[in-house]
């Protein structure tokens, strides 16, 4: 495989620090003009006969107008389901550029607008397809499945896509039948589902800036701190911090976990914008970041995607407004990555 992990770590840097300068120069907005920009949003919806497409992590305020004006919040498997069934004939997808594709894929006959273009993943800028189009090739005995962190060209590459809410059934499924498999691109989340699942994994070794940053050493400090808190932890993070976890789980999972629980106090390790939903959800509970540096450590996401915190009310706001690109897959790829992707909806029904 000619992918090269520096070259791969030198890509994420650098877009990173594009997101963290856009992010730095954002201009703050007070509660009134909040208030106000809301509205003004809620009409064009309204008008344009549009709907948001929110994910867990981004702001809050954003999550809160999705919810408001008849949109949704949910986890990337509920959000390509929505997209699907809305009746909408525009999608503003407040996420990163592959949810965006995917919203697309499944609704060829919408007009699917970004809050942010430049909004991406660590886990699909990591997973070029001529890299990876050669390691299925170098490996062709092997089914192909893919987490939904990936760009339309990799899923269209894919005979399964997954989300990490049904990434296990559908191994589990896979496995019975002896099938062996390739999973990509996130190597924490592969080594996981091999590990409940036993089956015959070769994983691409991608990873999620923000979960991999999460601190065992550190975690089992501030438990050992507040026993009565109960971790909960997604699956992208590394081995060391799942092992720690009273609940692991997709997004989805770990906020029903979080309501259903009788534990009063909660260390979240995955993106901090989940705590929001957590909190509306739980008003009475209390929620606390898992550590992501410690001594001799310093964290670069801090426990916020600074792809997701790209996305606010002026970009929602400019997306309805003609300033965004249409987000647009080709044809060819599109029904390739459509059958993919199809599989998961069709088994998780």
């Amino acid at each position: 495989m000619k992918f090269s992990m520096q070259s791969y770590q030198n890509t994420v840097e650098q877009k990173m620090l594009e997101a963290r300068l856009f992010n730095k120069e954002k201009t703050s907005l007070n509660l009134q003009e909040k208030i106000l920009l809301k509205e003004e949003i809620k009409d064009k919806l309204r008008v344009m006969n549009a709907s948001i497409i929110c994910h867990y992590y981004v702001d809050g305020i954003v999550q809160d107008l999705a919810i408001e004006s008849g949109g949704i919040v949910a986890d990337s498997l509920e959000m390509a389901r929505y997209g699907q069934r809305s009746s909408a004939d525009i999608l503003i997808v407040a996420g990163v550029k592959f949810m965006g594709e995917t919203a697309k894929i499944l609704s060829p006959q919408k007009k699917v607008f970004m809050v942010n273009n430049m909004a991406t993943c660590s886990l699909d800028v990591g997973c070029s397809f001529d890299d990876f189009n050669e390691f299925c090739d170098n490996n062709p005995s092997r089914t192909v499945l893919v987490y939904a962190n990936t760009s339309a060209s990799i899923k269209a590459r894919s005979d399964w896509t997954v989300t990490s809410s049904c990434a296990i059934d559908i191994v589990e499924y896979l496995a019975s039948k002896k099938l062996p498999l390739i999973f990509a691109p996130d190597k924490h989340l592969g080594n996981y589902i091999k590990k409940m699942t036993g089956a015959d994994i070769l994983n691409w070794e991608g990873h999620c800036v923000v979960h991999d940053e999460f601190k065992s050493f550190e975690l089992k400090k501030l438990s050992k701190n507040m026993p009565e808190a109960e971790i909960l932890v997604h699956p992208e993070a590394p081995n060391s911090v799942i092992e720690l976890a009273d609940c692991v789980g997709s997004t989805s999972q770990l906020l029903k976990y979080s309501k259903q629980s009788k534990c009063k106090t909660f260390i979240v390790a995955t993106d901090n914008g989940l705590i929001h939903a957590m909190k509306k959800s739980s008003p009475k509970k209390s929620f606390i970041e898992a550590p992501t540096a410690g001594n001799g450590a310093t964290c670069k996401s801090c426990a916020h995607c600074p792809w997701m915190e790209m996305n606010d009310l002026k970009g929602v706001l400019n997306a309805l407004g003609g300033n965004a690109e249409e987000i647009i897959v080709q044809n060819e790829t599109s029904e390739k990555a459509m059958k993919s992707i199809t599989k998961m909806l069709n088994f998780t029904r």
